[in-house]
């Protein structure tokens, strides 16, 4: 199981000891413009799987044009 804990910088540390304390754990730390991105990327495959299920329905490539 993986889990991804967002704690204040401020008890990062105390955390992060008692995490370690624990065995057969992996730790890795991600900074905060990585865990955005893995954020923003979940949100976008949300977005596919619900237009492939056929709630929502996705902008065409010339409808995106347009706008810029």
């Amino acid at each position: 199981m993986k889990v991804i804990l967002d704690i204040p910088d401020s008890k990062a540390a105390s955390v992060m000891d008692d995490l370690k304390r624990i065995s057969n754990l992996k730790i890795k730390t991600i900074i905060s413009s990585k865990a955005l991105f893995l954020k923003e990327l979940k949100s976008s495959i949300d977005e596919v799987k619900s237009a492939k299920e056929g709630k929502t329905t996705l902008k065409s490539a010339d409808q995106l044009l347009n706008e810029l």
